[in-house]
């Protein structure tokens, strides 16, 4: 029998955990106020009934669940390490990691700065977590990013792309973006749903999200190359 060794370092981050200051969500905690800070986190995942994988995992059931753990969605070697160390998010685990991600998983490719205050976390994970232990009364499923939020035209997610096109344009982002969907220093583009990936850069090439070198690229490109930007880093890395 092989024995199973967990990384070193999490028995640190055990250890750490520990000593983090829990919001205990059955004390007070304000649910509906939870719901209203999900704003932060639903450009990347949705929550609630139908809820799928889109930039980052769904949040359903979250409470519980081995980190790295869902099928069909493509982690981090980072999650996948510390999933494989034996990260279970717990209110205690999910806490710390919404103060500070990147201290709980190291090298992690979600690029949220984190949430400072322990009442903020208190009230957001109170709202997750009744959305775990049942699939019945689930609230309808919050969109990832959608084109009425940026005040963007429909029209733009209905251009089709050419995935071979794509490749030919996808010099320019690579030179910043890893290629091989490493995120070290600067986020991964690979493996994000098209519609997502369009709406970003439709919303810098409009101004509606602000990165000044972004909004440079973007605003050179016609909708049809976004289009084919989105198509050919959407496919699955090996599929390349």
């Amino acid at each position: 029998m092989t024995r199973f060794t967990k990384p070193a370092g999490f028995a640190i981050l055990a250890l750490a955990l520990l000593v983090v200051p829990v919001a205990n969500g059955a004390l007070g905690a304000d649910t509906q106020r939870g719901k209203a800070l999900y704003q932060e986190c639903k450009r990347c995942h949705q929550a609630g009934r139908g809820a799928k994988h889109r930039i980052g995992p769904h949040l359903n059931d979250v409470f519980g669940r081995r980190a790295a753990s869902l099928p069909k969605f493509r982690y981090s070697p980072a999650m996948k390490k510390v999933g494989a160390g034996g990260l279970v998010w717990t209110e205690a685990t999910l806490d710390a990691f919404l103060a500070n991600p990147r201290k709980v998983v190291p090298r992690s490719r979600m690029s949220y700065a984190g949430m400072a205050a322990a009442s903020d976390r208190a009230d957001l994970l109170a709202w997750l977590r009744a959305l775990s232990g049942s699939r019945s009364g689930l609230p309808a499923a919050e969109p990832t990013m959608t084109v009425d939020e940026f005040g963007l035209a429909p029209r733009l997610l209905a251009v089709a792309g050419d995935p071979e096109y794509g490749a030919y344009l996808a010099s320019e982002c690579t030179t910043c973006h890893r290629p091989d969907g490493a995120d070290e220093g600067i986020p991964s583009i690979i493996g994000w749903p098209v519609d997502d990936f369009v709406i970003t850069l439709q919303a810098y090439k409009h101004g509606k999200r602000q990165h000044q070198a972004m909004q440079t690229i973007a605003r050179r490109l016609s909708d049809e190359e976004i289009a084919s930007l989105a198509v050919y880093f959407g496919r699955p890395l090996n599929g390349r």
